[in-house]
């Protein structure tokens, strides 16, 4: 298994080159994953759903079984969020692993940059950040830049810039990160 993430300021288009992305990987007979941080509560079921309607009876844990796909909903409650390598070791095998956010994490890191969010880039505070897809040119960014729209090539720079799964965990617990 290999890592690497997407990181970039809210609105340049992360989930949207994630979903040009996969199948562009999954064409290539890659096995891919994703992980995804959300800064705000969420819901995965709705009310009314017997999922939900355990969770608020007060089961610390519901996985949702069928013939087709499996959940498993993990309650929290007071204790702190998991952070990003207690995820990554719940994941099945795989051939790559995409991280959408935890952009303060020392994982390796694909910047997503657009010039209309008004936000400054990342990749000149964070080492991490292994190359970037912009709509903009960067030529004093040190790593490889690429076309925003070029997903070919961001998909070579996927593969050729993410790291062994075991390399990434054994950053994350030196650097007890949790973002």
């Amino acid at each position: 298994m290999r890592v690497i993430g997407l990181a970039g300021w809210s609105g340049a288009g992360k989930t949207t080159l994630l979903a040009r992305l996969i199948p562009a990987l999954t064409r290539r007979g890659l096995r891919v994953a994703t992980l995804k941080h959300a800064h705000h509560e969420f819901e995965i079921d709705r009310p009314g759903k017997d999922s939900f309607v355990h969770r608020e009876a007060g089961a610390s844990e519901v996985i949702i079984a069928s013939s087709r796909r499996w959940a498993q909903i993990h309650e929290l409650g007071d204790r702190p969020e998991a952070g990003l390598a207690d995820l990554l070791r719940r994941l099945s095998p795989c051939d790559l692993v995409l991280v959408e956010g935890f952009k303060r994490q020392p994982h390796p890191k694909l910047e997503v940059f657009r010039a209309a969010n008004g936000r400054p880039p990342l990749h000149g505070g964070d080492d991490r950040i292994v190359a970037v897809a912009s709509d903009t040119g960067f030529p004093e960014a040190g790593v490889p830049v690429v076309d925003l729209d070029d997903v070919a090539a961001i998909a070579d720079l996927v593969l050729a810039r993410a790291e062994p799964i075991t390399e990434v965990l054994e950053r994350l617990d030196r650097h007890g990160a949790a973002d």
